[in-house]
């Protein structure tokens, strides 16, 4: 296995075994496709590497040997347009297979890969075109995303090539003809560890987003996310479910799972999410690991999710969002499996999670990582007692970055460092007695009422629990009184409308089941919820609308 020649050791004893002797050596030069994909091939060439299938009866199984290939050919065709290394490349390919085989021919030449969602607008490309100075944006054959980039391109100078997955469209290269044409052959650049592999643009709840720069060695600090929290096997099949546009499908669709030696079940469902088809390309693809986010365990379960639909699945987790702890029980009722909930960022493989060696409490984060000397800490930078809400943060950072955490931030045609000795997340969390952390909030969304902190998450938890609450978000609204007092805005459930006795069952119940002084002083029924380009909700929008 790849891993024996990365770790010290890989397999421990305990949590406390693996917080202590977790030893990660990197290699100089290290290149994912030439150390991990074409290792994979040589050593194992029918080792399968993705099973891809879509909502229309397409399906592929691509070997190592397949990946390898295919990628060098793409490698050469983007070479022969004169893309070289540090040049960068907008993706908008959906879940497409082409999107792995694009990644891996980046990275063999040291472009710079920058994902991208379908979801985005003509003003939200040329935003990001500019910014990141894109040489070339591939997409797929969507009309809309298409129409987007075109109305964009005007006022994009710097963009050379507009290239086409799949079809064919006047001014646009046709990508597909293009690699299928390409031979082997590609001259492969000198990369060091601290070149440029990949950006990603953050959601942007505030402002405009921020490009988030990992380096070459930026995968392998996701070994801990895939074989010790996904708990990936070799000669498995795991299942994460995110558009490429996002870091977590960094997390969860190539980067440690490839280290780890699993195949990846791409599933390229169509654009509005259906929980029945997901349950039915589980139970057929068969799955041996699970990781989707809180709001598709939910959807899944009102679709009726069985037993046997998660038959073939051995372990499950998911991130992106907090996870409700009824929801968690709810489903291991339903499948006999526990979810094992993770946190981390763009800037980030898992920072804190529900690892092998002890069972996961619903409603925590779990345990640090062992890759990042991660602490709680005050308004003083003083580590937090037992109990007492702080901010996660990393320490020791002033040197390099480890494995996994972002080297900066891209700004202004340069790289910033954008933190010193200690990077900080801005995500406010507590630890028990035991050494779980619990989840509070973002920085920004922690409500201050008469005294007390309230975080959302715990409110929210509680009312996706009453049938009557489809969608909510929890903010801060002002009061001249309290100074701030807790706003619920909820997306009812069908056969339900809002009234004041709604409201104030829904207020009771809230009271009923967490700290009364958290309830929803105010309680507003909207259609629907602000959301980032990301999926999550805006908070900071619910809040400028008070």
């Amino acid at each position: 296995m790849l891993l024996s020649k990365l770790l010290t050791k890989t397999s421990f004893d305990s949590y406390q075994d693996f917080k202590e002797n977790y030893e990660l050596h990197v290699p100089s030069n290290f290149s994912f496709p030439r150390d991990v994909v074409d290792a994979w091939a040589e050593a194992e060439p029918n080792k399968r590497a993705l099973v891809y299938l879509d909502d229309h009866g397409h399906r592929r199984e691509f070997s190592f040997q397949e990946m390898s290939r295919l990628s060098k050919k793409a490698a050469s065709y983007l070479q022969s347009l004169g893309l070289q290394k540090g040049d960068r490349v907008l993706l908008i390919l959906k879940r497409n297979w082409e999107y792995w085989v694009t990644a891996l021919a980046l990275h063999r030449l040291g472009v710079v890969l920058i994902p991208a969602s379908i979801q985005l607008t003509a003003k939200d490309i040329s935003y990001r075109v500019n910014a990141a100075d894109i040489r070339m944006i591939i997409a797929t054959d969507e009309a809309w995303t298409l129409e987007q980039i075109e109305q964009a391109k005007p006022q994009c100078p710097n963009l050379r090539y507009l290239a086409l997955c799949r079809g064919q469209r006047e001014g646009w290269l046709d990508y597909s003809k293009g690699i299928e044409e390409a031979d082997e052959s590609f001259v492969a650049p000198q990369l060091r560890n601290s070149d440029i592999l990949i950006i990603y643009f953050t959601s942007g709840t505030t402002g405009m987003p921020k490009m988030v720069v990992h380096d070459q060695t930026y995968p392998l600090g996701h070994i801990v996310t895939a074989r010790f929290w996904q708990r990936v096997e070799n000669n498995g099949l795991h299942l994460t479910v995110s558009d490429s546009g996002w870091a977590k499908f960094g997390w969860g669709c190539i980067y440690g799972q490839w280290i780890a030696g699993t195949a990846v079940l791409g599933y390229d469902m169509d654009n509005k999410f259906n929980a029945r088809n997901l349950i039915n390309v589980i139970a057929t693809e068969r799955p041996t690991t699970v990781c989707v986010p809180p709001t598709i365990y939910r959807f899944m379960m009102k679709e009726g999710l069985t037993w046997n639909d998660f038959l073939s699945v051995r372990h499950c987790c998911t991130a992106g969002e907090p996870l409700a702890p009824e929801v968690n029980k709810e489903f291991q009722r339903l499948t006999g499996l526990m979810i094992h909930e993770g946190f981390g960022q763009s800037e980030s493989s898992v920072l804190v999670a529900n690892f092998p060696w002890f069972d996961p409490r619903p409603g925590s984060l779990g345990k640090p990582s062992p890759l990042y000397d991660i602490a709680i800490v005050d308004e003083n930078g003083e580590e937090c007692g037992i109990g007492e809400e702080g901010e996660i943060v990393i320490r020791g950072v002033a040197e390099q970055s480890p494995p996994g955490l972002t080297v900066g931030y891209w700004k202004d045609g340069k790289l910033e460092r954008g933190y010193d000795a200690v990077y900080h997340t801005g995500d406010v969390a507590w630890m028990d007695e035991n050494g779980f952390y619990w989840y509070v909030g973002r920085n920004d969304d922690v409500i201050k009422c008469s005294g007390y902190r309230i975080g959302p998450f715990e409110i929210e938890s509680v009312l996706l629990t009453h049938p009557a609450v489809h969608e909510c978000a929890i903010t801060a609204a002002p009061d001249p009184i309290r100074g701030q007092v807790v706003c619920a805005s909820i997306v009812l459930s069908k056969g339900y409308q809002g009234s004041d006795a709604l409201t104030k069952e829904l207020q009771q119940y809230v009271k009923k089941l967490t700290a009364p002084y958290k309830y929803p002083r105010v309680v507003r029924y909207v259609e629907s919820l602000p959301k980032t380009v990301s999926g999550k909700i805006s908070r900071a929008q619910i809040r400028a609308s008070h």
